[in-house]
């Protein structure tokens, strides 16, 4: 018989095989629009936030390093899916707000990502995606994100 800690190392290995999957996945959805999965997420922790965003706050929302966030963000912006906007909380942190073009582009892509999830989980039982979920939520909450 397993231990739990066996267990859990076999579904920390496939957590790490299907996150390496889903970023292929995204990588080929976002492709279309000249964007890699990595500069998906930034576009959408802005855009689900619902307003404009510092570089720490998105690099929290992903659990990413300030400092990647940082570089994506500015290519982001170069390219023209964020402008720059004052903070009036804090003059050193700058706001990254979406343009029209990043407005865009994130709801094709959200289309797309629906049409995705729709299909790619079309076999499975809701009661079985439900289970995993809560857990993947209760680990997150352990880990502390």
């Amino acid at each position: 018989m397993k231990k739990n800690g066996e267990r859990f190392t076999e579904l920390v290995l496939e957590v790490f095989k299907l996150n390496g999957l889903l970023l292929a996945e995204g990588d080929r959805i976002a492709g279309e629009y000249e964007l890699s999965s990595a500069r998906w997420k930034v576009l959408g922790s802005v855009a689900i936030s619902g307003r404009p965003m510092t570089v720490a706050q998105i690099g929290r929302h992903m659990g990413q390093a300030r400092q990647s966030v940082q570089r994506i963000a500015n290519e982001m912006a170069e390219s023209g899916y964020f402008t720059w906007e004052d903070n009036p909380s804090d003059k050193r942190a700058m706001l990254l707000k979406l343009t029209a073009k990043g407005k865009r582009v994130y709801k094709q892509l959200e289309a797309e990502q629906a049409q995705w999830a729709n299909e790619a989980a079309s076999g499975l039982p809701p009661d079985e995606l439900d289970s995993a979920l809560k857990v993947l939520r209760r680990l997150s909450d352990q880990f502390g994100t």
